[in-house]
């Protein structure tokens, strides 16, 4: 059950992704360009995404253990530490150079493999560096 469950979450993810559009690089890379030709449409998509988050919250709320796993696994900190903050500056650093983060990218492998392809491999490639050489 939970292996379908993530597999249409994935799937439903994915096609959010494509339909509005922020999949793709340049629309990502136009919304981080604040100084010049400034496209608000992300801006749109992150605050639309409130709306069904705020109602899963409530949802949470009432419910004792998720209807697909055996317990709620929440993180169980929010301190703002060196290794969360290098790694937010790497991310936003890839993020505004290559106009991808994860999850468009891992859907872009659907639309534009050849493209992308070289992302995720330097993705995966800095997952398994940070496996070797852990900031904490």
């Amino acid at each position: 059950m939970q292996i379908l469950v993530a597999l249409v979450s994935g799937l439903l993810f994915g096609a959010g992704l494509g339909w509005s559009g922020m999949a793709d690089p340049v629309r990502v890379q136009a919304f981080l360009d604040v100084f010049g030709n400034w496209d608000p449409t992300l801006a749109f998509v992150m605050g639309g995404a409130i709306i069904p988050m705020a109602i899963a919250w409530i949802i949470k709320r009432k419910l004792s253990t998720p209807l697909a796993a055996p317990s709620f696994e929440l993180p169980g900190t929010t301190n703002l530490d060196r290794p969360l903050a290098i790694g937010a500056v790497l991310f936003g650093m890839g993020w505004g150079i290559a106009g991808l983060c994860p999850g468009p990218a891992l859907a872009d492998l659907a639309i534009a493999p050849l493209a992308v392809l070289p992302f995720v491999l330097a993705m995966f490639a800095g997952m398994l560096v940070q496996r070797a050489f852990p900031l904490n």
